[in-house]
């Protein structure tokens, strides 16, 4: 969004505090699907990790 200044034949154009919003969406969006990303990632490894637990316990009670 751009603001004209001047008169008759001035075409200049002044920078406007929302000239970035498409930036800040971009990083913010990114920020989002990142953390979203990471958070995904930490379940399934707690998943996993649970589920080598359990079939360690499995094992070894099968071994008794």
């Amino acid at each position: 969004m751009y603001t004209y200044i001047g008169g008759y034949g001035r075409d200049e154009v002044e920078p406007s505090a929302f000239d970035n919003m498409g930036w800040i969406e971009i990083v913010f969006g990114g920020i989002v699907a990142l953390g979203f990303g990471f958070w995904q990632l930490w379940s399934i490894n707690r998943e996993i990790a649970r589920d080598k637990e359990k079939a360690g316990k499995e094992c070894a009670q099968e071994k008794d």
